[in-house]
């Protein structure tokens, strides 16, 4: 089964007859080996329909807008864009890529905080009406550059502003004045948006507090005549099906008794991390190897002196904090990876160890802290979920990725509907002969 393109911007591989995504990554570990080892990364599009069909099984009542700034890869885009997803960009290169993949500027919704007015143009010539706005300089810069723009309006979190020190969005307090301004200015405004963050421990009381507040909001702005019809309840999706449930859970009741079906408000979602951080691996060469003994004592049992002494290893591998790793510099944490062809057994020393990307750089810590079993200079280790992590470095940094998909996933696709032939027009499919 092959579908064929001119020229195709990726090459995907179609894995039959029993070859397996770890298997994929062996034969390009094995290529990686005979060259100059380089890093790379793994992209299984067929996550991308599963987590979809979880999307749709738990939360189907969320219609979800796929934030381009998690992964701007043209084949992530080919497909959400296939499975009918919206789009949320922040700027005029995002943009233009939804738009060259067939998307409806209908289903896309311009975000960003303080937006370029180049952008704001670029987004009324090409009719993406749908902008987000959080203050009155905001408004006054796009009822100059986009008078006929569809406002969603920036609602504050108690649970955002708890996570950072600077206020996102409009309180409660101020929403009158800004709809006011919008009036007076001529604008419309159909909708708010908000966002709950991932690390939220109280989801209940978030979305109580948002909702509510967002009801609120909306009831203000039918009473001063704007047509509310829009509720964008944001991201903070981490990628498992639990959390999802979770938020269902917390959700599901208070849209029923805030925003009924029977309001015909439109409720939307930004899964972003959901969609694409299970769906890519990134494989990494060990290229040093440093051993720290590490001595302390303790006072214990009256007046004993017990001497502890731990030996740690530091492993030097051929990417960091500024590749594929950066959003290590935005406060994220990257989880342990695990060692190519290696099977931990019980009985197998681990030891205390931290993984360095090549620059000598402080910051270019990856793993502050990790148990690996010892490894040696020229091992592979290899990070699942780093679709959100390497963000649109795909490009910048230019590490190879190759794209696979089972035939199962690929069956999947046609049955849900996906017009592979037309809207995929850039896939080539080629059989792996591992």
């Amino acid at each position: 089964m092959k579908g064929l393109a001119d020229k195709p911007d990726y090459v995907i591989e179609l894995l039959e007859g029993g070859v397996t995504l770890e298997d994929v990554i062996d034969e390009h570990i094995c290529e990686q080996t005979l060259v100059e080892k380089n890093a790379f990364v793994v992209g299984d599009l067929g996550a991308l329909m599963r987590q979809h069909m979880c999307w749709q099984s738990v939360v189907p009542q969320l219609q979800p807008y796929y934030p381009v700034k998690y992964n701007s890869s043209p084949a992530v885009i080919e497909v959400l864009a296939s499975l009918g997803l919206g789009f949320v960009c922040v700027n005029k290169a995002e943009m233009s890529l939804v738009l060259e993949h067939g998307v409806s500027p209908e289903t896309i919704i311009l975000s960003g905080v303080c937006k370029q007015q180049a952008h704001i143009k670029y987004a009324a010539k090409n009719n993406i009406q749908h902008l987000v706005c959080e203050n009155e300089a905001e408004l006054s810069k796009i009822s100059r550059l986009h008078p006929n723009a569809k406002l969603l309006l920036q609602l504050s979190t108690q649970a955002h502003a708890a996570e950072t020190s600077m206020t996102f969005g409009f309180s409660l307090k101020s929403c009158r004045h800004l709809l006011e301004a919008a009036q007076e200015q001529g604008l419309q405004v159909v909708g708010v948006s908000f966002h709950i963050p991932s690390s939220c421990q109280d989801l209940q009381e978030a979305y109580t507090h948002a909702l509510s507040d967002a009801r609120c909001v909306f009831d203000m702005g039918v009473d001063m005549g704007f047509n509310m019809n829009i509720l964008d309840i944001g991201g903070g999706f981490i990628g498992s099906e639990f959390q999802l449930r979770q938020v269902e859970s917390a959700v599901r009741p208070l849209l029923d008794a805030y925003f009924s079906p029977l309001s015909g408000v439109q409720v939307l979602a930004q899964p972003g991390n959901f969609y694409v951080a299970s769906a890519f691996s990134l494989a990494v060469n060990v290229i040093g190897k440093k051993t720290v003994t590490r001595h302390w004592n303790n006072l214990a049992q009256g007046e004993q002196l017990i001497l502890f002494r731990d030996t740690e290893f530091l492993y030097y591998m051929n990417e960091g904090v500024y590749g594929p790793f950066n959003c290590k510099l935005l406060g994220n944490s990257i989880t342990a990876p695990s060692v190519h062809k290696h099977v931990l057994c019980a009985e197998e020393a681990v030891y205390p160890s931290s993984l360095w990307g090549p620059s000598l750089d402080q910051l270019d810590h990856v793993v502050e802290r990790c148990l690996l079993p010892e490894l040696s200079v020229g091992d592979w280790l290899l990070f699942s979920n780093m679709g959100a992590c390497v963000l649109e470095e795909f490009s910048s940094v230019q590490l190879p990725v190759y794209y696979t998909i089972s035939a199962s996933d690929w069956f999947n696709m046609q049955e849900a509907g996906v017009a592979l032939d037309n809207a995929m027009k850039n896939f080539s499919m080629v059989q792996n002969s591992v």
